[in-house]
């Protein structure tokens, strides 16, 4: 279709579409995607693990830094949700999006948008100052991500690098809340980093998978740019090479400063399996991370992960020590 045809066919179609509502507008902030919040308690925890909070201090800063964070990241969903209703009126599920398929005036999904980042910052502010820095960062990865020219979600592996920043970005609001005066080891924030480009990846493993089979290549192509240059082999290796980074970038922090967390490691092991699982699945809940945990199977992985998690940060056990010290066997003692 020639480009002056398919631009006249566009603009036909969102006069057609009905005008939309309050409830409208009010999804764009997607605020059942308040689950990926759960990214934070490992923030708070190890903050709490590695230093000396006040905990009268937390009962208050804790539900504002969580209401901030998710003014936040809602505001990143307005932005995102408004500037992909083109392509994502090219997804099998998301062509059902509100932006899609009602019509919206820019003027109040700009408003929206900065009210909820302006109700964010300054929910931030109240905390601390690197809160409010970290917030600050938070925001300004939703643009990164979303606004041309720059629009990382565009290109390969960069999408997947800036999208999972977020993780990272989540851990630090959570230790912020804690201790705002020290930074987090930076092996762990690479290290969550790399987790959760595992997860993104494995997010576009499914929706590679599932969409090209279902709809074709040609399809997927049209919702997200970045699948331009990907294949189901490319994926799968990349999910393979985040998976190692996070494990070498996680063997560093725990040998370092925590040698408990050694028994966390084969739960999270085990979560990163269950996951890559579910990505190659028909229909998997990894494209749609609000529905996450309507797996019963990752569900009880998390659980016995975050489980294993707290205790490794509050009980000490002096007998694993030697896994951190180096020696060697004489083999006189093997006789």
């Amino acid at each position: 279709m020639p480009a002056n045809q398919e631009s006249t066919t566009r603009i036909e179609t969102l006069s057609s579409l009905p005008e939309g509502g309050l409830s409208d507008y009010l999804s764009l902030a997607r605020l059942d995607h308040v689950t990926k919040h759960v990214f934070i308690l490992p923030g708070l925890i190890l903050g709490c693990a590695l230093g000396s909070p006040d905990l009268r201090a937390l009962v208050l800063d804790i539900p504002i830094g969580l209401l901030s964070a998710i003014c936040i990241a809602s505001a990143n969903y307005v932005i995102n949700e408004w500037l992909d209703r083109e392509h994502d009126a090219a997804h099998p599920t998301k062509s059902k999006r509100r932006a899609v398929i009602v019509e919206l005036q820019p003027h109040i999904v700009y408003g929206e948008y900065l009210l909820l980042a302006v109700a964010g910052l300054l929910m931030a502010y109240v905390i601390n100052g690197l809160f409010f820095v970290t917030s600050a960062l938070f925001l300004l990865s939703g643009i990164l991500y979303n606004v041309p020219p720059i629009r990382a979600k565009d290109k390969p592996y960069l999408d997947v690098l800036m999208e999972c920043l977020n993780n990272p970005i989540r851990f630090l609001l959570g230790w912020a809340i804690v201790d705002a005066g020290t930074l987090p080891p930076l092996s762990v924030l690479a290290a969550y980093w790399m987790a959760g480009a595992f997860l993104m990846a494995a997010k576009r493993l499914g929706e590679y998978r599932d969409i090209a089979a279902n709809a074709g290549v040609a399809v997927l192509r049209r919702y997200r740019r970045s699948f331009q240059y990907y294949t189901e082999e490319s994926l799968t290796v990349s999910c393979f090479v985040y998976a190692m980074m996070t494990a070498f970038l996680a063997g560093i922090f725990l040998i370092k400063y925590r040698v408990e967390y050694l028994l966390v490691f084969p739960f999270v092991s085990g979560l990163f399996a269950v996951y890559l699982w579910l990505a190659t699945r028909p229909g998997s809940v990894v494209q749609r991370p609000e529905r996450l945990f309507h797996s019963r199977r990752l569900d009880v992985m998390l659980a016995a992960t975050i489980v294993a998690f707290v205790f490794a940060s509050f009980v000490d056990m002096p007998t694993l020590d030697f896994l951190a010290t180096p020696f060697l066997v004489p083999l006189s003692s093997l006789q």
